[in-house]
Order: structure tokens, then C-alpha cells, then sequence
């Protein structure tokens, strides 16, 4: 990788990491501003931290991980978050419609923002990022089945949000909830 700190290596990383690490900034926030300044914080803490990371392979977590500390760093010192309950909402998915429609990117982002950072996270880094419940489960310091049970609730809220259906979103999850 190079040595730790120097520029070139600092450049390399900003080269082949910046995009996923923006999209990933741009999913946790919602704003192209905050993705902007989070995606360059990691960059500036990871030039400063280089000579911790231990596994050179592993650097993607590492950035990943960096990028959703000062996100959540951020969201602590403004003392606002937004919440949306989860406990009505069902562990087991429901059947998809065939075909799936088509969803709005903008409304797709504003379904996110509503979920609690701890569904959030774990749905942007698998769907969006390509990242596996075990580096999920690094990441976060979670068991797997956290991971998975999260990522099964954060799909049923998106789903409910996003996929138009017959009845009321409130009766499918009594429903899931009562186990009809």
C-alpha cells in the first residue's frame, strides 16, 4: 500500500475509495454538502490514523467504518435525530409484487432518512455497498443475527413506504405482527 501517511498512498486511497465512500456519506445524510465533508474528514483522519491500520487489505472497512464514526459523531453533537418505530413492523418479508415497480430515487432517499441510524447503516452498506453480514457484523461490533434482523426490518419499513399496496400499511404489520 505504501507508507503509511505519505501523500501518494493518501492519493491512491482517495482515487480508488472516494466514490463508494461518498455514496455511502450521501446515504447516511441525504445531502451531497455532508457527503462532501464527511467523505474528506475520513480521508484527513485516515492520512493522520494510517500507521494504525494493521490489516493493509482491510482498508475499505477501515474508511467505512472512519466515514460512519464522524457521521455519528456529528449526529450526537446536533442532538437531532429522527425517529421512526420499528416495532410494528414484522421480521418475516412479505411476497414482492411481480415485476417490482419502479422507485424514485428521491423517495427512496427520504425512506432512508427516516430509519434510526442502526437500520440505516446496516441496509446502506449491503444493498448499496456490497458489504456481507460478517463485515456488517465487524463493523457495527454486532452478532450476525443482529445484522440480519435489522436488515429484515429496515426492508419491511422501505417496503411499506415505497411499494404501493392494496391495503394500509397498519394492517399488514398487525397482521405480521398477530402472525396471520
Amino acid at each position: 500500500m505504501g507508507t503509511p501517511g505519505k501523500p501518494s498512498t493518501v492519493a491512491r486511497l482517495v482515487e480508488e475509495y472516494y466514490d463508494s465512500l461518498y455514496r455511502y456519506g450521501y446515504r447516511l445524510t441525504g445531502s451531497s454538502a455532508d457527503a462532501e465533508d464527511l467523505t474528506q474528514e475520513t480521508f484527513i483522519k485516515a492520512q493522520l490514523h494510517l500507521s494504525r491500520l494493521r490489516e493493509p487489505d482491510r482498508v475499505r472497512p477501515w474508511l467505512f467504518s472512519i466515514l460512519r464514526n464522524a457521521y455519528l459523531h456529528r449526529v450526537r453533537a446536533e442532538r437531532r435525530q429522527s425517529h421512526c418505530s420499528l416495532e410494528g413492523v414484522g421480521d418475516l418479508a412479505e411476497p414482492l409484487p411481480e415485476p417490482l415497480p419502479d422507485i424514485d430515487p428521491e423517495q427512496l432517499q427520504l425512506a432512508l432518512n427516516e430509519l434510526p441510524e442502526v437500520y440505516r447503516t446496516p441496509i446502506i452498506l449491503f444493498y448499496f455497498e456490497g458489504f456481507g453480514y460478517r463485515e456488517i457484523a465487524e463493523q457495527m461490533d454486532l452478532p450476525i443475527g443482529t445484522v440480519m434482523s435489522r436488515l429484515a426490518r429496515a426492508k419491511a419499513h422501505l417496503r411499506a413506504r415505497l411499494i404501493p399496496s392494496s391495503e394500509p400499511v397498519e394492517t399488514v404489520s398487525r397482521r405480521a405482527i398477530n402472525g396471520l
